[in-house]
């Protein structure tokens, strides 16, 4: 019997240090995504920056610059006011070594939730331990990129420990802070008041709610309620960078790519072009994957597998997953093998060691992900489904219907004012993430784009576009006349410098001056009677028009998303603007509107 531990605790042993020479040493000695985004907010915070210019992903990608961050494409969304919190105490270091006491902190957070997994299950410290290493792939990402999740896989860890040893309120502690610095679990408010849970419900919404003080105390009132109105929402509903992407395995990702058409990012669905479809069953299967759950959950006593099986069917319905999300998988799994038997424990091994694997390229349009990670939650809710009654169920999905049809009435009737239903695209390129900032000249049209590592510029002229690439991040194009040339700021090497594009040449020089941001400021036309501007309002941001000599301001863009930029034509007949609409939140593209 003594021989099993001995050789479970050498091979776990051995993986450590393989992982310690291999994942966490590359980790060590390189830098990139995505703990520059944490560690270039956590700067903001001590330098007393705005959180609203956060979310502003040219903006923020110029703090990373002169954070002596270099040949990296960086943004803040969709983190929350305050997930940059614990590496506020690193900020004061350089990048590298910032990373580097990231990752030793990480070393710990993991080896203290594998003791506390070993302490609440019969598995033993060595098993729990190999099935860390099982992870392999998932557990690596994370020390190589340096992200959260092996911190929020502690706090949850801590959130059940505390209640596994009758200190309820502590653990509903953890959970809202858990809740307050990355939303993971913020659904676990109704799983406390449900299972009646009313210390752990109380604990959790009183962490929420000093979080929420906090994050008031630094930020300010105005700019946490901008985050709750503007960034949240979108956030919720998987519009973060690429929405369309299957490297996000996640519902409404699938959806999308099923029943939305986007020019650049999904020109062609894999089943219609149906937007309805996609309002509705995004909110009818987040709301049925809750509820019906919650339902089941009511009446069982078996407070290990309740809440493992919980913290699964919220991955399931979360809307971003990526890789390194998946090491979370630890926690439940490492509770329902605890008790499971022969076969129930091979599936969940194997479900497990599946999800963690990296997706190959080929296979990533399939979703694979997608469609293990139910089978995972069907497996681990075995047993519930003889709890639920079906007349409950029905009013479940009654309701789930309800809300969906609701949501798809709403959510139209804002999409049918979006400019894609209304104006012209244009700079169309397959696959191109940002465009924006255009500058209209006789010859074309300048924009700054998203390129390989930096922002660059880009030049629609003649059917074609040609880009401009500089050793740092080109940013805010401005045609200085109509034939040019083309002014733009260049954010290198910790400064920021104004340049000189010759489009002919492809040559860029030195300007006196410095670089200003006029992204409000009202755009008179061309021919003096128009003014073209960006107001902030009721979550978003809009293109208005109003006559140059005064007079009513009208909105020329609309829709629950944001339009911005504009940018009037020579002959004062038409505005080039950028819109995030259909895509991630800030993530532009260009479109013509063309006025009577």
């Amino acid at each position: 019997m003594a021989a099993r531990p001995s050789l479970a605790s050498g091979i776990a042993l051995a993986a450590a240090v393989v992982f310690l020479a291999t994942a966490f040493r590359d980790g060590w000695n390189r830098g990139g995504t995505d703990f520059p985004n944490y560690y270039t907010a956590a700067r903001l915070v001590r330098q007393g920056a705005p959180l609203r210019y956060y979310y502003d992903w040219t903006w923020f990608q110029r703090q990373v610059n002169y954070a002596g961050i270099e040949n990296q494409l960086a943004g803040y969304i969709p983190q929350t006011p305050l997930t940059m919190l614990p590496i506020v105490p690193l900020a004061r270091f350089a990048p590298q070594t910032a990373k580097r006491a990231w990752l030793i902190g990480n070393l710990v957070f993991l080896a203290i939730t594998l003791i506390m997994l070993s302490r609440v299950t019969r598995l033993g410290l060595a098993p729990i331990a190999l099935l860390a290493f099982a992870g392999w792939s998932s557990l690596s990402v994370n020390f190589l990129l340096g992200q959260y999740y092996v911190f929020l896989l502690f706090l949850l860890t801590l959130a059940f420990y505390c209640m596994h040893l009758g200190k309820a309120r502590a653990g509903g502690v953890a959970m809202g802070i858990a809740c307050g610095l990355k939303l993971y679990g913020a659904p676990f408010l109704l799983y406390f008041a449900v299972k009646r849970r009313h210390k752990e419900l109380a604990g959790m919404a009183a962490a929420l709610f000093a979080l929420a003080a906090l994050a008031i105390a630094i930020f300010g009132w105005t700019d946490v309620a901008a985050f709750a109105t503007q960034i949240l929402p979108r956030s919720l509903a998987g519009e973060t960078i690429d929405p369309y992407h299957p490297g996000n395995a996640a519902l409404p990702t699938l959806l999308r790519r099923t029943f939305v058409m986007e020019p650049e990012l999904n020109p062609h669905p894999l089943v219609a072009n149906a937007p309805g479809a996609y309002f509705f069953l995004q909110t009818f299967v987040t709301v049925a994957l809750l509820l019906v759950p919650l339902l089941a959950l009511r009446s069982s006593k078996d407070s290990k597998r309740d809440f493992a099986w919980f913290v699964l069917v919220l991955l399931l319905a979360s809307p971003n997953t990526a890789s390194y999300t998946f090491i979370l998988l630890l926690l439940p799994i490492s509770l329902l093998l605890d008790e499971a038997s022969i076969l129930e424990r091979v599936s969940l091994i194997a479900l497990y060691i599946a999800l963690t694997l990296p997706t190959p390229r080929d296979w990533s349009w399939l979703f694979p992900k997608l469609w293990l990670l139910p089978a995972l939650v069907a497996v681990a809710g075995r047993p519930y489904w003889r709890l639920l009654r079906w007349r409950t169920a029905a009013a479940a999905m009654s309701i789930a219907i309800c809300l969906g049809a609701l949501s798809a009435a709403i959510r139209l009737a804002s999409y049918r004012q979006e400019p894609g239903r209304r104006y012209e695209r244009i700079a169309v390129e397959r696959g191109a993430l940002y465009s924006s900032s255009p500058a209209v000249l006789r010859s074309g049209i300048v924009y700054e784009s998203m390129g390989a590592g930096h922002y660059v510029l880009r030049w629609l002229h003649e059917n074609r576009i040609d880009r401009f690439a500089f050793d740092g991040e080109a940013l805010h194009p401005v045609a200085l006349a109509p034939n040019g040339p083309i002014q733009f700021e260049l954010v290198a090497h910790r400064a920021s410098t104004l340049l000189l594009l010759d489009l002919s040449t492809g040559k860029a020089v030195p300007q006196p001056g410095v670089a200003r941001d006029d992204a409000l400021r009202p755009v008179p036309s061309p021919d003096g009677k128009w003014l073209a501007f960006t107001v902030q309002q009721s979550g978003s941001k809009q293109v208005w028009l109003r006559p140059a000599p005064g007079g009513p301001a009208a909105p020329l863009t609309g829709g629950a998303c944001n339009s911005f930029s504009p940018a009037w034509e020579l002959d004062s007949k038409a505005i080039v603007f950028a819109s995030d609409c259909d895509r991630g939140l800030g993530m532009s593209a260009l479109y013509r509107a063309r006025l009577p």
